[in-house]
């Protein structure tokens, strides 16, 4: 397979990112990317050091993507609802968002969306400990969906608009 000129950094991550909502992160390989992105595994160290910076990089720039979708919303309630279709739209990105390969830098610049809607609905004082509480309810539910775990029955979008509802309106409180 010839070597191409030049492989960019974000061609690399792209194509890390589709290998990951294909297989999960055990199917994000140096392989599987190069051969992705047309180059030969080796290629890639030019880019990236290692596996894990690779996983580093997806998180990077699945928080990027998530922020970008988030930025400019207003309300707790609109926020909750990009937040699960992006889950539900990139499953295994969410997931590995949730693990330690994200950097809290990184973490921190995805969460600004939520804590400015979080300011706007219960004040600076608050803000940050409701962003947090509505982040962990919606988490919790997404990823309960994801598994398959609500097994009872019903509308689940019923029960997460329900929850949506009650948590922003209890926040307001």
């Amino acid at each position: 397979m010839p070597t191409p000129q030049r492989t960019s950094l974000e061609a690399i991550v792209a194509a890390g990112r589709e290998a990951l909502e294909e297989g999960g992160p055990d199917h994000v390989t140096m392989n599987a990317v190069a051969t992705r992105v047309g180059v030969r595994a080796p290629s890639l160290y030019k880019r990236v050091q290692d596996r894990e910076a690779l996983l580093g990089r997806i998180a990077a720039a699945t928080l990027e993507d998530l922020r970008e979708r988030m930025q400019g919303l207003e309300t707790l309630e609109d926020l909750a609802r990009t937040y699960r279709s992006f889950a539900r739209e990139r499953p295994e990105g969410f997931r590995l968002i949730q693990t330690r390969t994200a950097s809290a830098e990184d973490l921190a610049r995805a969460s600004e969306p939520v804590l400015a809607a979080a300011r706007k609905a219960v004040g600076d004082a608050d803000a940050l400990e409701a962003a947090r509480f509505m982040t962990a309810w919606l988490t919790g539910f997404i990823t309960m969906e994801l598994a398959g775990a609500f097994r009872l029955g019903g509308d689940l979008d019923k029960a997460f608009e329900y929850g949506v509802e009650r948590v922003a309106a209890a926040l307001a409180d």
